[in-house]
């Protein structure tokens, strides 16, 4: 198989690392495989247009994204448009639709479960046909990203230590926002603190991803509008796997659903997979089964079980 990997040399681990030397290693690894490895490293602001090209290449047969998970994220939503098999080399700080697929986080088990691993057919959700992977949400998380993006950080740990400082200032003034709900289940309103939505329902470890990625289900989780001492205690909960459990926590699975915000504020946003956008008054949320192809890791090789 002939592949083409893209790598953004501004992404997460990738930053700190020799990329010509990886590309080296990477092209000997995937040569023993039986496959043809041409590997691109980019800056930042080139990855969508590399991923886009690479894409459209009649010559290549699958495309490799490595970095962060908005890299992947977008690298996933080409996939998704031009049907071509996508590898995932986890190089950020959550790596969170790389876990949900078993992918091992070491990068060079990951190169190694690529070469060795198998096109397979998994879902993805769009949210007013903006594709995403693993999480769209309103409120409080969106609120801990822009906080996060306000801060310096250096490294994995950094970042993770602003998300935790997020976590503290967010919690001074709560989310508070109306938000309508209209499903095959029929419809509600609730005043909430904030609204995820995952491509395929989460589980209950403490960094929270999809169970299976082929059910053909959205995970619907509402927080219902909190103080600052319960939602400090549902942060803790979601750290420790519990959240499931907190009473200010309900959930359900769809196959769509529509979110309208009767009250939005100009400049409310949204997240999308880790990357903050405009909240539009209405959002249709859609789960399209079986939609993205990717490399799996051989069996042997995934972790979790997955």
């Amino acid at each position: 198989m002939k592949i083409r990997a893209i790598l953004n040399k501004d992404g997460g681990t990738l930053r700190t690392l020799d990329l010509d030397e990886l590309c080296a290693m990477a092209t000997d690894l995937f040569a023993r495989e039986g496959h043809e490895l041409d590997c691109t490293i980019v800056a930042g602001k080139d990855v969508e247009k590399a991923l886009k090209a690479a894409a459209n290449d009649p010559s290549v047969e699958a495309v490799i994204a490595g970095g962060g998970d908005g890299t992947i994220s977008a690298a996933a939503g080409i996939a998704f448009k031009s049907n071509k098999p996508l590898g995932v080399l986890p190089a950020g700080t959550m790596n969170l639709f790389a876990r949900a697929l078993g992918m091992p986080l070491e990068l060079d088990r990951a190169l190694t479960a690529i070469a060795r691993g198998q096109v397979d057919r998994i879902d993805i959700a769009t949210a007013n046909g903006r594709p995403f992977v693993h999480q769209f949400g309103v409120g409080i998380h969106a609120r801990l990203v822009r906080i996060r993006n306000g801060m310096v950080y250096r490294s994995r740990v950094g970042k993770m230590l602003a998300s935790l400082r997020a976590i503290l200032a967010a919690a001074v003034n709560p989310p508070r926002f109306e938000v309508e709900l209209h499903t095959e289940k029929g419809d509600r309103t609730v005043t909430a603190t904030g609204v995820a939505i995952s491509n395929n329902p989460l589980d209950d470890s403490p960094v929270p991803v999809a169970t299976t990625l082929n059910s053909g289900r959205l995970g619907v989780y509402v927080a219902r509008s909190v103080s600052t001492r319960e939602l400090l205690n549902l942060a803790l909960d979601v750290m420790s796997g519990r959240w499931r459990a907190n009473p200010a926590v309900s959930e359900t699975e769809v196959r769509d659903l529509i979110l309208r915000f009767p009250k939005r504020k100009r400049g409310t946003h949204a997240v999308v997979d880790g990357e903050l956008i405009d909240l539009e008054n209405a959002v249709d949320l859609q789960l399209h089964p079986l939609a993205l192809p990717v490399i799996r890791p051989p069996a042997d090789m995934r972790t979790n079980g997955r």
